[in-house]
Order: structure tokens, then sequence, then C-alpha cells
């Protein structure tokens, strides 16, 4: 009973400073994740947020769990090292594949087409590998592993075969101009008449959805932008949100809502 008890004490106190550690650890890996790779909205437009969440959730409870189970002060002090390796090794495992996953399915890029702006991950070029395509980007435009999203336009066709080629191809499945690196171009001033073209009055989906005229107010007001000039874009993905633009194409912010369905 001495030594249960003793062992239990042990257990308890070495199962505690287990899972401090390893929310100290899943801290840092949820800081890269959540501020890098998915600033809001992207936590929530691309999904791979939850699934990391989960995995870090399960990681944490886990090791402590193990560490609970095996650690007994009676043992050799090489098999209780050999033990805690161990455990210490399966939690590694599990966050490098959590931070993998999430890696995958981080939004690499924000695409402006024509009326609307479109999130594109990795698995968005399906089975082409574009990498090459990517590296030959300027470096402003290309993604990294310490940055989020990176907004970039969409250039025109060079000419009437290029045009016929993409069209063909994105008609029957394929890749349009989104999930083409090769076409990429900066979003700046010189391409914003282009962005501009198909804005509309944020205050007509402001009208629209009345539910979201808080958080409305709270971005102009924090960007300190009049409504009158506010204007707005749908954002396409696994959810329904609007980029907030200026009146010189800046995106001020994001909101949700379908821009599409606002008359």
């Amino acid at each position: 009973m001495v030594i249960s008890k003793r062992r239990a004490r042990g257990a308890t106190k070495a199962a505690f400073v287990h899972f401090l550690g390893s929310i100290c650890v899943a801290s840092v890996a949820a800081l890269l994740v959540l501020w890098v790779w998915y600033p809001h909205p992207y936590g929530l437009l691309s999904g791979g947020r939850h699934l990391f969440l989960l995995l870090m959730g399960v990681d944490v409870v886990c090791g402590p769990l193990l560490t609970l189970v095996l650690f007994n002060p009676t043992k050799p002090r090489s098999e209780l090292l050999t033990d805690m390796a161990l455990v210490v090794c399966i939690q590694l495992a599990a966050l490098a594949y959590g931070l993998y996953t999430a890696q995958e399915a981080r939004p690499l890029f924000l695409v402006h087409e024509v009326d609307r702006f479109r999130v594109v991950t990795a698995g968005d070029y399906g089975d082409v590998d574009v990498r090459d395509a990517i590296g030959q980007l300027d470096a402003s435009l290309r993604p990294h592993l310490l940055r989020g999203p990176v907004t970039v336009g969409i250039r025109a066709p060079r000419d009437a075969e290029e045009h016929q080629r993409v069209l063909v191809e994105s008609v029957v499945g394929g890749r349009d101009y989104a999930q083409r690196p090769e076409f990429y171009v900066p979003y700046d001033a010189a391409y914003a008449p282009r962005a501009l073209a198909r804005a509309r009055p944020l205050q007509a989906f402001a009208q629209h959805y009345p539910a979201t005229a808080s958080a409305v107010a709270d971005l102009l007001g924090k960007q300190g932008v009049a409504m009158e000039d506010a204007l707005f874009l749908p954002v396409l993905h696994k959810q329904e949100w609007v980029a907030v633009l200026d009146k010189s194409a800046r995106i001020l912010g994001f909101v949700p809502g379908d821009g599409f369905a606002v008359p």
C-alpha cells in the first residue's frame, strides 16, 4: 500500500509536469498555425485549423496519460528514462503529423479573379506539380513558411491560344486561372482598377445582412474608412465571406456572408 501510494503520488506529479510541458509546446505550435498560417478568417475559410486543434488536443491529453500509466519511481532509472523517452517520441511524432497536416492544408494565395477572391491551397492544384511555376514568381509573391497567404491578381492571357487552352481545361474539370501560378501578378496599385471594376458598395451588403452591422462598423472604425468609401467582393472557399475594400482596392478585412446573394 505504501508503494502504491508512492507510485500514485510520483506518477501524478510526473503527469502534471508533462502536461504543463505539453501545453507549452502545443501553444508555440498553435501560434504558428493560428497566427501565421491561418490568420483570421482563413482558419474558418480553409478548415485545416480544426483538424490541427483536434490533433493537438489529443496529443496534449494522451502524453500525460501515458506518463501517468507508465511512471513508477521504483523502476530502475534507465527503464524509467526509456519509458519517458518513448512517450515523448510518440508525442513529437503526433505533433509533427499535426503540423504537416495543417501546413499541407494551409491557404497559400488569395487570388483575385474578375468579381471575387478565391482562397487557393496546395490541394487546389490537384495532381499538377506547380513548384517550378511558383518558384519563378517574384520573391514577394512566393509563399513562405513564416508568412500567411499572399494576395495576388491574375494577368490576362497573352493570346487567344492561351485563353482557349485554359478555357477548355477548366470546362472539363481542370485548372482555371486561379489554380495556375504562371498567371499570378502583384495585387498592387497598377492592378487595383481590375479589382474595383466589379466591387460593390459595402452598404448594400450591410443592408442585406443586418446581423453583420456591428462587425462591419468595428472593421471600418479600426481602419478609419467611412461606409460610403467601402466596397466588397465575395471570397470563395469552404465558407462564405466577403473581402472589404477601400476605394484604392486595399483589403481592409473580412466579414462573413454570401456576397453573391446581395441584390
